[in-house]
Formats: C-alpha cells, structure tokens, sequence
C-alpha cells in the first residue's frame, strides 16, 4: 500500500515524515533549516524527501509552510520577510514530483481533524497559541482556505479596538494578546517568555497574575466570537502555549462561562490538540490524501 510523504518547513526546523493512510508515522526525520550555502533548506528537504520515497511506494507529497499558497497548492504565494526564496518556488519542478502546499496552521488544523483530537467531526475551528497565533476552519469536513487562502487566521481578530495595530494592521489581535512574540511588550519588559510569566503567575504574584489573565479572557472573547460566527462542533488549541495545561484551560473555561452564548445551555467543547511538534508535517501529509 503507498504511504504519503508530509514535510514541515518551519523557520528553525525542517519536519518530515512518513505516513500510512491511516494515520500511522511509519519514518520521520529533522534538521534545522539554516545550514551552510544559500536556500540550505531547499536541498534538505529534497533530499529528505528523496530518502523517505526509497522506503517504499509514495502517494503524494505535501508541504506545510508559513505564507499564503497560490489557488492551485503548488507554490506559497505570499511570504515576505522570511525564508528569503520561498515565494513562488514550485514544489513539484523542485522536487520532480507532484506536490501539494498548504500554509502550516492550516495543516496543523488538518492533522487534528484527519487523526487527532478533531476527528469525526465536521466543524471544526482549530488555534494555535505559539511565537504568534494561528488557525484554521473546516467546513462540513473539508478544509476552508477561502479567498487568497487567508480564511482561518484567527490570530488577526480584534480583541481590544483600543489596542495598538498588529502585523495586518488590526488593533488589539488575539495575536498580540497571548502570541508568545508580544510577551515583553505586554509585561514592559519584565518577561521575555511566556513559560516565565506563567511561573511567576504560578508563585501568585500580582502583576503577572493579572497580566496571564487578562490575556486569557481576551482568548476567551476571540473563541467566542469565532462560536458565534462560525458554530463549529468542536474548538482545538494547539501550540506551546497549551503546555500551560490547567493554568491555560482552568481560568479559559470560566471566562468561556461569561462569554460563549450557549442556547439551551449548549457549550462548545474546547479540547488540547492531539498533534505536537508534528502537527505541520502530519497535516501536509493529510493534505496530500486529498
């Protein structure tokens, strides 16, 4: 039976595995993306593309990467600023095999709903709470990119008008409200990290108390708002920032009380991504079965 081959291109590492149709992580293999010479990680993923094919009959190949992909999947469109190269490299001439691209939190959402924590479900909205934050829709089982392939970019939802403007130019995002970048920002400078301010948050202090809070209520308001406009059956979070376990899960459960409009007493499960660190590479993969 042929696997699918997924590959994860991220800005610090290169993720890429082996896939059996059923879900299965038969290979994988990492390395960093920046190595000696110009573009190192175009040669490192051909070759480990080519290495996994040798295991045996492929499929498909899928890519997940950041940016915006083009309408056909074959290329990102839209990246600038990072992995200087990477927009508009056609996957399938590079790799000389059929390749289909997809943007990274939209195959991390793919992953969740093919074989993780989202499977059997048809509406599905999936966050992914790290350096920044992510997301994706799936609609009646089928992955939403919309128009330009933006849909599912939860992380640019307004969560505070007086807030300042983020990357898109939005004011107060759900982004720059608990993405792990802002972290020094939001805490003038007595943070650099989200795994610090949770400690001292742990310890009871109040600054920090109040601070990991308040960017927990506004999460709070972006899921609802996602709840009221979308109605999905199910709500993922992914990402670092979910190691926080109970300390992220506890105090968003009671803000959700507050917040999520639930006709009939009717609440919208919130669940912890299954996928990790393989999220992006089993969703290309995903996508590739497509």
């Amino acid at each position: 039976m042929a696997n699918y081959i997924g590959v994860d291109l991220g800005g610090t590492l290169i993720k890429a595995l082996l896939l059996s149709p059923s879900g299965e992580v038969l290979a994988q293999h990492h390395e960093p993306t920046q190595g000696d010479g110009e573009q190192p990680w175009k040669a490192a993923i051909r070759r480990t593309v080519d290495q996994l094919a040798g295991q045996g009959p492929v499929a498909g190949v899928g890519l997940s990467a950041p940016g915006l992909p083009n309408p056909a999947n074959t290329c990102i469109h839209y990246m600038p600023g990072r992995l200087q190269g990477l927009e508009g490299l056609d996957w399938g001439t590079w790799l000389g095999r059929p390749v289909r691209v997809l943007n990274d939190a939209h195959a991390a959402t793919l992953a969740e709903v093919r074989f993780g924590a989202a499977r059997g479900h048809q509406h599905v909205a999936v966050f992914t709470l790290g350096t920044g934050v992510g997301g994706g829709l799936v609609v009646n089982g089928q992955l939403y990119q919309g128009l330009f392939q933006k849909a599912g970019h939860l992380g640019h939802l307004t969560v505070d008008n007086q807030g300042e403007p983020d990357i898109t130019g939005v004011p107060g995002s759900l982004e720059d409200a608990i993405g792990n970048a802002t972290v020094a920002k939001r805490s003038l400078g007595a943070f650099t990290s989200t795994r610090d301010l949770l400690e001292a948050y742990r310890q009871g202090q109040p600054f920090p108390t109040w601070l990991w809070l308040d960017s927990v209520r506004k999460l709070a308001i972006g899921i609802a708002s996602v709840v009221n406009a979308f109605s999905p059956e199910l709500v993922v979070l992914g990402g670092g920032i979910t190691q926080a376990e109970a300390d992220l899960f506890g105090p968003l459960a009671e803000f959700m009380a507050r917040y999520e409009w639930r006709p009939g007493g009717q609440a919208v499960p919130i669940v912890k991504a299954h996928f990790g660190d393989l999220a992006g590479a089993v969703g290309a993969a995903s996508f590739a079965m497509s």
